[in-house]
């Protein structure tokens, strides 16, 4: 059942205003609203919500934040195994810590004494390697690989790439007022997907399902790609989920 800002706030513990920002900055958006027009989270929201949560709790700027959730490449089990792993490294630092104030307020005491190492004991300012990990799955980095392979071809190479990229829209466009599922669509995404591998890197078939959804949550996917036919942008979206899940 849908929620209201409110009611999500209430239990999440979080703002108001807090969750108005995140909207502001596109951060959450959620998409259903009631007659009103009051905002509803759904519970795909309140798991895109409990992401940027755990991510801000482990120090990543929302700006940061933004750029990965919203990543093609965004998996929520990967991202939920690292986060498990960059709390325990972190609980495991804060351990180290109120061990380290124990003893201080002993050695204040006259009870132990302590060197001037055990004094700092827990205190470690250099980056968690589990933030790079992070970077690497879902923030520019990707990106900066997909632009530097196709910097690297030639103008024909590059024209090339951008007639095959207009064909297969095409042939999607054509099809697009019949099934996804269909033979000839699945056909046709496929081309997309063998595409998109060649040319700009390794889209797994899930990355390639959150690249579907995008091409409707962001305006200037939806924009550009119904260029070919209104409604193209939808209709991909769902022949690359029904391609992304049967690879499963």
């Amino acid at each position: 059942m849908a929620m209201r800002v409110k009611e999500v706030a209430d239990l999440v513990g979080i703002s108001v205003r807090t969750l108005h920002y995140y909207d502001e900055i596109g951060l959450l958006t959620p998409e259903e609203t009631t007659e009103s027009g009051y905002r509803l989270y759904t519970d795909d929201d309140l798991e895109k919500l409990q992401q940027i949560l755990f991510f801000k709790e482990l120090g990543f700027p929302l700006k940061k934040i933004k750029e990965m959730i919203n990543s093609p490449s965004f998996d929520r089990y990967k991202a939920l195994v690292l986060q498990r792993k960059m709390l325990l490294e972190k609980r495991r630092r804060l351990d180290k810590m109120i061990a380290t104030i124990d003893k201080t307020i002993k050695h204040m005491k006259g009870e132990i004494q302590m060197t001037n190492k055990e004094k700092f004991e827990g205190f470690d300012f250099s980056r968690n390697p589990y933030e790079q990990e992070a970077r690497e799955l879902w923030g520019d980095e990707a990106v900066d690989k997909a632009n530097a392979k196709i910097g690297s071809k030639s103008q024909d190479e590059q024209e090339a790439m951008a007639k095959a990229m207009d064909s297969i829209f095409k042939k999607l466009a054509a099809l697009r007022h019949g099934s996804p599922e269909s033979e000839e669509a699945q056909a046709a995404i496929k081309e997309w997907y063998d595409f998109l591998n060649k040319n700009f890197g390794c889209y797994s078939p899930e990355a390639f399902k959150g690249l579907g959804q995008m091409y409707v949550d962001d305006d200037r996917f939806t924009k550009n790609i119904d260029r070919f036919g209104e409604g193209l942008a939808k209709f991909m979206r769902d022949a690359m989920a029904i391609f992304a899940d049967s690879k499963k």
